[in-house]
C-alpha cells in the first residue's frame, strides 16, 4: 500500500533531509506533506527537490508558523483535503537559550507553542478527522532528558515531548497507531547553532545520520524496536 507522509519543519535541516531520505529510499511513501514557516529558503528547496525527484513523489508544499495556534487551525483545515496521512514527523522546533533571569516569556511561549502544542494539536486534529496514522515520530532531543544551563526553556520543552509521546504510545496503541519518541544528540543544524554558536558542526551528527533513523523507525524492523526514546548519538 503506497503511504503519505506528514513532516514539519521541512524546510532544512533534519527535515528537509528526512524528506530527500523518503523520497530516495523508501518506496512505499508516494505523496509528502511538507510544513514550514514561509520563507526564500523553503521555496528554494521545494524546487530543488521537485528537479530531483526521480521517483515522482507528490510533493505539497504548505506555509504555517506553527508559532501560531490560527496557523496550526490553518494546516489541520488543509489536511482535510488528504484522505488519509499515514506516518506523521513531528519535527519542527524553536528555542532561544538564555540564562533564567533574561529568559522572555513571549520566548518562552514560543517554545512551547512550536515544540509542545503544535504535534499535539496536529495530533489531537487529525484523529479528530477519522484519520489515524500508522506511525507517529516526535522529535525530542538529549536536551530533554538532562536539564542544560542556559536551555531551560528547550530542555523543558523537550521534556515534555518525550513523556507526551509514551501518553500517545499508550493511548493510541487502540488504534494501531505505533508512536516513536526520537531523542538526538548533537546534530548540525540551525537550532544548534543558535543552543551552541562556537561549536564545529564538522565534529557532529549530521542531519542526514538522523533522517536515515527517522525511516528506519518508521519501517517494519524499526518498529520492532522499544520506540518509547530512542537516543541517537554519533
Amino acid at each position: 500500500m503506497t503511504k503519505t507522509l506528514l513532516i514539519t519543519g521541512a524546510s532544512k535541516g533534519i527535515g528537509l533531509a528526512t524528506v530527500k531520505e523518503f523520497m530516495e529510499k523508501d518506496e512505499r511513501v508516494t505523496s509528502i506533506i511538507m510544513v514550514a514557516r514561509s520563507s526564500s529558503a523553503y521555496d528554494e528547496a521545494f524546487k530543488s527537490l521537485e528537479a530531483n525527484n526521480s521517483r515522482k513523489v507528490k510533493l505539497y508544499k504548505y506555509e504555517h508558523d506553527l508559532a501560531v495556534e490560527s496557523d496550526v487551525e490553518s494546516l489541520l483545515q488543509n489536511l482535510k483535503n488528504h484522505q488519509q496521512v499515514h506516518i506523521i514527523i513531528n519535527n519542527a522546533g524553536f528555542t532561544k537559550p538564555d540564562s533564567i533571569q533574561q529568559i522572555e516569556m513571549a520566548d518562552f511561549h514560543t517554545t512551547i507553542a512550536v515544540n509542545v502544542y503544535a504535534p499535539f494539536r496536529i495530533v489531537q486534529g487529525l484523529l479528530m478527522q477519522q484519520k489515524f496514522p500508522e506511525t507517529i515520530i516526535n522529535i525530542a532531543s538529549t536536551a530533554g532528558m538532562n536539564g542544560r544551563s542556559g536551555w531551560l526553556t528547550y530542555s523543558a520543552s523537550k521534556a515534555a515531548m518525550i513523556n507526551m509521546s509514551q501518553v500517545m504510545k499508550d493511548e493510541l496503541n487502540h488504534f494501531g497507531t505505533q508512536v516513536v519518541c526520537l531523542s538526538p544528540g548533537r546534530c548540525a543544524t540551525d537550532l544548534r547553532k543558535t543552543l551552541a554558536p562556537d561549536e564545529d558542526p564538522t565534529t557532529i551528527m549530521q542531519p542526514e545520520d538522523v533522517a536515515e533513523i527517522i525511516r528506519l523507525t518508521s519501517s517494519k524492523t524499526g518498529l520492532a524496536l522499544d520506540t518509547t526514546n530512542i537516543v541517537v548519538r554519533r
